[in-house]
């Protein structure tokens, strides 16, 4: 099993409930084909670097997980298929860049407690 994290920005005339609902079902496929999820992140509605579908911001949401190499296929097929998404863009974590998620995944709790 390999780490990837997968950050994907969501339309942003959806309403809170509907973005979550999105986000459920792409974490619903992961841990459906095997996949640990190790972190999400809502990173909330932010503006783009550019226009995409004549929007001009867009509901940024990250997902850390560790899963086969066959699963990303099939996550970004449903990426394609849904309207909901603007873009995906996931990247396989070398070791080194698995460190630096963890020791960041470690701050943001202790933040939070």
């Amino acid at each position: 099993m390999n780490q990837y994290e997968t950050v994907f920005i969501l339309t942003p005339v959806l309403s809170d409930d509907q973005m979550k609902e999105a986000v459920e079902k792409f974490k619903g496929l992961l841990t459906e084909g095997g996949a640990e999820i190790l972190n999400e992140e809502l990173w909330g509605l932010k503006k783009l670097a550019y226009p995409i579908e004549k929007k001009s911001t867009g509901f940024y949401v990250l997902v850390e997980f560790k899963a086969d190499p066959t699963l990303i296929g099939k996550l970004e097929v449903n990426f394609r298929r849904d309207e909901r998404v603007l873009r995906y863009l996931t990247v396989k974590n070398e070791k080194y860049a698995a460190e630096y998620a963890e020791k960041r995944r470690n701050k943001q709790a202790k933040k939070e407690d």
